[in-house]
């Protein structure tokens, strides 16, 4: 089992083995643990004695963005960003955060990104209780999120720019991925703003007037994504039809110039065809100049047809 602990009072936040870190007398202590479901639950049950709800909820296999009072603190499970590789249905990794006056642990099973950010908070004092800890979670975790949302629009933006018949099966394998992140997104998105709103409102002393205000923004920061990637999946979804079209309309270009060449040559062949038959009693058979005669009139016949259909606008569909 991999992890690490912050012993925080009011000389500052010292670093201190994960072993025993709890029991250390300090106004408030944060463990993180990067582990697998078995070797966390012994340490929660051995260690932090913590109920066996709060242990299942910490090591679950499957989890989305939730929040849940639990006696006297509360559990909060966040989604995240990581720069490990995941499986493409599912793009974010959760955090599962059980809180309570005094103490925080937290569980990953891959690296968040935003766990950077909150340690460099916790070493610079800008985290003093566990309101201040969820808080820096719910805000690194947001302002990771906001620039790739951006990406997604901006990226649709360029495509609008670029639409054009030639790009149609690029651009629509770009649209494709661009529409199933965004469900992505979505799916935790929503959530994750719903648990912080939860979080803000729970009763209890342990979370102080400025950590509620804290997570009231990072909950409309997170609604305000939500909103955005929506619209990005709607605007993907648009931009897949129009690229649908574009994609039909050349095809019946493409089909409409078969037809015209097929017009051209179906009298031609008929002729070709009939003056082809080993026969006797074919007109002007056995002149010199039957032949010559038989290609001035293809080529008339042919020129006409295609004049027919110029001066209907038939080339330009």
């Amino acid at each position: 089992m991999s992890g690490f602990a912050w012993r925080i009072d009011g000389s500052g936040a010292t670093q201190v083995p994960v072993k025993g870190a709890l029991s250390c007398g300090a106004d408030f202590v944060w463990v993180h643990l990067s582990t697998t479901a078995e070797h966390a639950q012994a340490w929660l049950r051995d260690e932090a004695r913590v109920t066996s709800i709060v242990i299942d909820a910490l090591t679950a296999a499957e989890t989305r963005p939730r929040c849940e009072r639990m006696a006297d603190g509360a559990f909060v499970n966040l989604r995240g960003r990581t720069e490990e590789e995941l499986d493409s249905s599912d793009m974010l990794v959760s955090i599962r955060i059980w809180a309570t006056r005094g103490k925080v642990v937290s569980v990953t099973r891959k690296q968040l990104v935003a766990l950077k950010t909150v340690t460099q908070d916790v070493e610079r004092g800008a985290v003093r209780d566990p309101g201040d800890l969820i808080a820096a979670f719910a805000a690194a975790i947001t302002e990771d999120l906001d620039p790739v949302v951006a990406d997604l629009g901006d990226w649709l933006d360029d495509c609008e720019q670029k639409l054009d018949v030639e790009r149609i099966f690029a651009l629509r394998r770009g649209v494709t991925r661009v529409r199933a992140e965004a469900i992505n997104y979505r799916r935790f998105l929503s959530p994750q703003r719903a648990a912080l709103e939860r979080l803000a409102a729970l009763p209890g002393d342990w979370l102080a007037d400025d950590d509620r205000a804290h997570l009231a923004a990072a909950a409309d920061r997170a609604a305000r994504m939500a909103e955005e990637v929506e619209a990005i999946r709607e605007r993907a979804g648009l931009m897949h039809e129009e690229l649908s079209d574009l994609r039909a309309e050349q095809l019946d270009q493409r089909s409409l110039l078969i037809a015209i060449a097929a017009m051209v040559f179906l009298p031609l062949t008929f002729i070709t065809g009939l003056y082809g038959m080993n026969v006797e009693g074919l007109w002007f058979a056995k002149e010199p100049w039957a032949f010559d005669a038989i290609v001035v009139l293809c080529a008339v016949i042919a020129a006409g047809t295609v004049l027919f259909f110029a001066r209907r606008h038939w080339w330009r569909g």
